[in-house]
C-alpha cells in the first residue's frame, strides 16, 4: 500500500510559520514598539528574535519527542502530569490563542476603516468582527481553496513588505535615525515583550508535527528559518519605518504607522497600497491561528479539558471552532489594540516560560541543549516582567485582566475535572 503523502513538508511549514507571524505582528506592533523605543525600535525586534529562537527551539525538540496535534499542551501534560496545574495552563495556552486571533482580528478592523471618510471605533469593531465571522465559516466549510492560497498570500505579502523596505531605504532621514535622536535605552527594553508578540506564531508549526515528513529533521530547521526570515524582515522594516517617519508622527499613528510610513515613498497610493496588504496579512494570520485554535480545542475536548462540544463535527470542521469565535467577539469589542497585544503578550510569555520548565523534566528524553532551555525559562518571565513593569502607569488595569484570566482558567478546569469528569490525558506516549 502506497504510504499517504504528508502535508507539510519544510517549506510548507516554513510558510505556515511565516503567514502567522507576519500578519500578527509587524502591521500591529511597529507603531507601538516604536512609540516606545523610537529610532532603536530594531534592537527591540533583534532581542525578541533571539528569544523566539530559544522557546523555539525548545518547542521543536519537545515536537519531534511528543509528536502531537496539541502542541504546548501536550508539552505542559508531558513535564507535569495529569493535573489541574498542567490543565490549567493548557486552558491558559487556548485563551492566549484567542486572544491573539482577537489582536489580530482589531488590527485588520482599524487598516480596513482607514478607508472610510471617517474611521470611528465602531467601524474598526465592524469590520474586525466581520473578518473573524467570515473566517470561521470559511473554517467551518473547510474551503480547501484557503489553505492552498496561504502560500501566495504569504508571498504577496512578503512582496510588498520587501519593496517598501528596500526602496524606503532610499528615503531616509538621516536625523530620525540620528543617536541624538535616540531615546532612554529603557524604553528599547520594554519594547521587547510587545516586538515578541510579533513572533508569537512560531509555535504553530509544532500543530503540524504529524503531518509533516521527518519531523526529526524537519521540525527544527521549519521553526528556525521561520524564525531568521522574519527578524529579517521585521528589522528591515522598522528601519525604514523610523528612518522616514518622526516619531511624533509614530506616536499619533502608531495604529497603522506601517501604511503611513509608505506615504513619503510612494503618497497616497502607498499608504492604501500598504494598507490592503495589511489587510491581506492579517486575515491570512487569522485564518493560520484559527487553524490551530481548531486543533487546540479539539485535543483539549478530546483529552477531557475544554467541554465535550469542542469535539462534535459540523461540516468539515468543530462545532469547537463556533464556541472559540463568540469568546474571541467581545474580546474584540471591548478592548483596544493596546490592551490585546499587552495580555496577549505577557499570558503567551508566561505559558511559554511554564512550558519550558515542564520542559526541564523531559530533557533527558528530548535530548535537548539543557543550556538553551534555561535561557529560554528566563527570557520568557524576564521579558513578561519587563512588560508589565512598563505597562502599568499607562495600563494598570492590566494586572486585573491577567488575574481574572488566569482565574477563570484555573476555574474552568476545576468545573470541567469535578463536574463534568473530563480530565486531561497524554496523548503521545
Amino acid at each position: 500500500m502506497q504510504e499517504e503523502k504528508k502535508a507539510f513538508g519544510l517549506w510548507s511549514a516554513i510558510f505556515l510559520g511565516i503567514g502567522s507571524m507576519v500578519g500578527a505582528g509587524i502591521f500591529i506592533v511597529i507603531g507601538q514598539a516604536g512609540s516606545m523605543a523610537g529610532n532603536i525600535v530594531w534592537l527591540s525586534f533583534v532581542f525578541g528574535a533571539i528569544i523566539a529562537l530559544l522557546s523555539g527551539y525548545s518547542l521543536a525538540k519537545l515536537a519531534i519527542t511528543y509528536q502531537s496535534r496539541g502542541g504546548i499542551v501536550e508539552y505542559l501534560v508531558q513535564g507535569f502530569g495529569e493535573n489541574v496545574f498542567s490543565g490549567s495552563m493548557g486552558v491558559m495556552f487556548y485563551f492566549s490563542q484567542l486572544i491573539a486571533v482577537a489582536a489580530v482580528s482589531k488590527s485588520f478592523g482599524t487598516y480596513a476603516a482607514t478607508f472610510m471618510s471617517e474611521s470611528t471605533p465602531f467601524m474598526v469593531n465592524f469590520f474586525a468582527v466581520g473578518i473573524i465571522t467570515l473566517f470561521t465559516l470559511i473554517n467551518l466549510i473547510g474551503a480547501s481553496l484557503v489553505a492552498k492560497s496561504e502560500n501566495i498570500i504569504v508571498f504577496i505579502k512578503l512582496g510588498v513588505l520587501i519593496l517598501f523596505a528596500v526602496a524606503a531605504l532610499f528615503t531616509i532621514q538621516p536625523e530620525f535615525l540620528s543617536l541624538k535622536e535616540m531615546p532612554p535605552i529603557s524604553g528599547m527594553v520594554f519594547a521587547i515583550g510587545i516586538t515578541f508578540f510579533a513572533y508569537q506564531g512560531f509555535s504553530v508549526i509544532t500543530n503540524t508535527v504529524e503531518d509533516m515528513p521527518n519531523p526529526q529533521v524537519t521540525m527544527l530547521k521549519a521553526m528556525v528559518y521561520a524564525i531568521i526570515i522574519v527578524a529579517l524582515l521585521y528589522i528591515l522594516t522598522s528601519v525604514a519605518v523610523l528612518g522616514n517617519l518622526p516619531l511624533e508622527k509614530i506616536i499619533e499613528t502608531k495604529d497603522y504607522a506601517l501604511a503611513e510610513a509608505a506615504k513619503p515613498l510612494f503618497g497616497e497610493w502607498g499608504f492604501k497600497i500598504m494598507s490592503v496588504t495589511a489587510l491581506l496579512a492579517t486575515a491570512s494570520a487569522i485564518n493560520a491561528t484559527l487553524y490551530a485554535v481548531t486543533e487546540i480545542g479539539y485535543t483539549m475536548a478530546k483529552d477531557g479539558n475544554l467541554p465535550k462540544v469542542y469535539e462534535y463535527h459540523i461540516f468539515n470542521s468543530y462545532e469547537g471552532l463556533i464556541v472559540s469565535t463568540l469568546l474571541i467577539t467581545p474580546l474584540i469589542i471591548f478592548f483596544n489594540i493596546s490592551q490585546i497585544t499587552t495580555v496577549a503578550a505577557v499570558v503567551m510569555l508566561l505559558v511559554q516560560g511554564t512550558t519550558h520548565i515542564a520542559h526541564l523534566r523531559l530533557i533527558k528524553k528530548t535530548g535537548a541543549k539543557l543550556w538553551v532551555v534555561l535561557f529560554a525559562i528566563v527570557a520568557m518571565f524576564g521579558v513578561a516582567g519587563l512588560t508589565l513593569y512598563s505597562t502599568y502607569k499607562s495600563m494598570p488595569e492590566i494586572l486585573s485582566y491577567l488575574l481574572a484570566t488566569f482565574i477563570i482558567a484555573f476555574v474552568l478546569e476545576l468545573l470541567l475535572r469535578f463536574i463534568g469528569k473530563r480530565t486531561i490525558q497524554k496523548q503521545s506516549l
